[in-house]
């Protein structure tokens, strides 16, 4: 299953290979993504980690993956996505779904968005190699198409057996 982007997802709402120290600044770069972007100010990223602080890492929705949201708020601006992969996988203290390597930040201007967009999301990854995929992305182009149901650009280049297709040369 795809999602559909509610906008083009813009490159400042895209940050790859981030350093973490823990969850909390894991959750605080996908929050400056969603600030970056126009989508959020800097307090919403305080709110989606009092959300875990409250009730534990219910965010890490698939191994690998966290999606950090919170309830609309005065400190949301517009509905959006940001994407943050991390240099190192972070643990987030779920049971079963850590180590984390992708956060998604999601914010929504209304309550029925936000739930709708929620699931509709959480949908794209029940494709197990996703995440890895993202993990794995070079550029937010390949993030974009990631998130579309494109193929990766890494994925343009191998051959149909899965090897890497040989590098070209336009010398004779």
């Amino acid at each position: 299953m795809t999602y559909t982007l509610p906008e083009p997802l813009p490159d400042t709402a895209i940050a790859l290979r981030v350093e973490a120290e823990d969850w909390r600044a894991a959750v605080r770069s996908v929050g400056s993504a969603l600030e970056a972007s126009g989508c959020t100010d800097a307090s919403y990223s305080e709110r989606m980690i009092a959300l875990v602080e409250e009730y534990g890492p219910y965010i890490v929705i698939a191994p690998g993956l966290a999606m950090a949201h919170a309830r609309p708020g005065p400190d949301v601006h517009a509905s959006g996505l940001a994407v943050v992969t991390l240099a190192t996988p972070m643990p987030f203290g779920h049971a079963h779904n850590d180590p984390v390597s992708v956060v998604i930040g999601l914010a929504a201007t209304e309550a029925d968005s936000h739930v709708a967009s929620v699931a509709a999301l959480a949908n794209v990854f029940n494709d197990e190699s996703m995440v890895p995929a993202l993990a794995a992305a070079r550029d937010a182009v390949e993030v974009r198409q990631l998130l579309s149901g494109g193929a990766s650009a890494h994925d343009a280049e191998t051959d149909a057996d899965g090897s890497d297709a040989a590098p070209r040369s336009d010398l004779s």
